[in-house]
């Protein structure tokens, strides 16, 4: 596949979307729980909080609402996603007014709408992003650049919220946190509304129904029941290994700077190095044997983390287990959103989109709200190697869902 589009302002666009909808999510599952940990809160507790990431595996329930609804102002998508960023920005001020030894619960619902508001900006900027750009090549590169700075949001919360709370106390930090997520309200306020003429639909209903009855009737009951476990599995053991990497850390003598420093740099540029190669590997052998060789390569190297707990303190151990780890976790990413792309209709992209993404993020909220108490039961040594085992299933569903022989109707 030859990639002609070039750099423009609709690249801009989706580059600053893309990091107003990432820092939220990073604010969530690694800002969040490096707080409650440094504030003694357990590791229990601290694991119920990733049920505050449930509305992004439901966000499909109320995308068909945004398509109906349009806000008065700014239009039909920018109108959403302003009145979720504002939402952010609050959401984030709030918790620089709680203590976690007496606010717990106060907490924990803050934290829920903070995931209520970042799962919404995701339906609207996804398909405000749909609607902007107009050919294949520049949905390619628009999509590649979303989902790269959206990492890179993650560099916020993940090292600098980190470092800053060494020397300055948390309520500071969230300070922080608003002020980034204003760039996402700066974003809005000054990019242009992709579709000038909405095609709304004439009912809620129609919302609702159109998009699932096409992808019914286009896949058949039998596939997409298949599809549907393997979103749900295909990630299973990796989001469990890494739903509780901050507390692991610190439970292995590792300071807030050291993780700041060595333990996300290194995953970030092993996760982005790792989605760079795997989409130009992708284009040569085809997403099928994408997804068959990066999910091998992301199963394996979730034992690295088995290893370090039972190795203990060693920063260059942990930046050599994380980059592998992490450029597993790049590999794989970029052949199951190409997957995930394949399997959308362009012409309902924004529910069926928001159906697929809200169904692989079960595994990282559901699931992981459990993980505290596997790690108290096993140890964490034990707890990856059971992490490793759960990667085993989804493997097994692309016999059916992506046979690895058939991968010439990738494009």
């Amino acid at each position: 596949m030859k990639y002609q589009a070039v750099f423009n302002r609709r690249m801009v666009a989706c580059a600053f979307t893309g990091f107003a909808s990432g820092l939220p999510f990073f604010v969530l599952i690694q800002l969040i729980q490096a707080w409650l940990r440094s504030e003694g809160v357990g590791l229990v507790e601290i694991g119920l909080f990733a049920l505050a990431q449930i509305p992004y595996t439901w966000k499909f329930l109320w995308s068909p609402f945004l398509e109906r609804f349009p806000f008065p102002f700014l239009g039909r998508r920018r109108g959403w996603m302003l009145v979720t960023q504002v939402g952010l920005v609050l959401g984030f001020l709030s918790f620089a007014y709680f203590d976690p030894n007496l606010h717990i619960k106060w907490i924990f619902i803050v934290a829920l709408m903070v995931g209520v508001f970042s799962a919404t900006q995701d339906i609207a900027i996804d398909a405000y992003r749909r609607e902007l750009l107009p050919s294949e090549a520049e949905l390619a590169l628009g999509n590649s650049i979303h989902v790269q700075v959206y990492r890179i949001a993650g560099f916020i919360p993940g090292s600098l919220g980190l470092i800053l709370a060494d020397y300055l106390p948390w309520s500071s930090v969230y300070w922080v946190m608003a002020a980034f997520m204003s760039i996402g309200i700066f974003t809005t306020l000054t990019i242009r509304e992709a579709d000038l003429e909405p095609n709304i639909p004439r009912s809620l209903k129609a919302a609702i129904v159109e998009p699932f009855v096409e992808y019914l009737t286009r896949r058949g009951p039998r596939n997409v029941v298949l599809v549907m476990l393997f979103l749900f599995l295909y990630k299973f053991g990796d989001s469990m290994a890494t739903a509780l990497s901050t507390s692991f850390y610190l439970d292995l003598g590792f300071s807030m700077t050291e993780i700041g420093l060595v333990a996300k740099n290194a995953g970030f540029w092993s996760a982005l190095v790792g989605g760079i190669v795997g989409g130009l590997i992708i284009v040569k052998i085809g997403i099928n044997k994408g997804l068959w060789i990066f999910g091998s390569v992301q199963l394996i190297t979730i034992l690295g983390f088995a290893y370090l707990a039972t190795q203990g303190y060693s920063l260059p151990l942990l930046a050599m287990v994380i980059a592998a780890e992490y450029l597993g976790v790049g590999l794989g990413t970029s052949a199951f959103v190409a997957f995930i792309a394949r399997e959308t209709s362009p012409k309902l992209a924004a529910t069926q989109f928001a159906l697929f993404t809200a169904i692989t993020a079960l595994p990282r909220t559901v699931t992981a709200a459990s993980t505290g108490w596997l790690v108290e039961l096993f140890g964490w040594p034990s707890f990856f190697y059971l992490c490793t085992i759960f990667a085993i299933p989804g493997l097994l569903l692309l016999w059916w869902v992506a046979p690895y022989r058939n991968s010439e109707q990738e494009y």
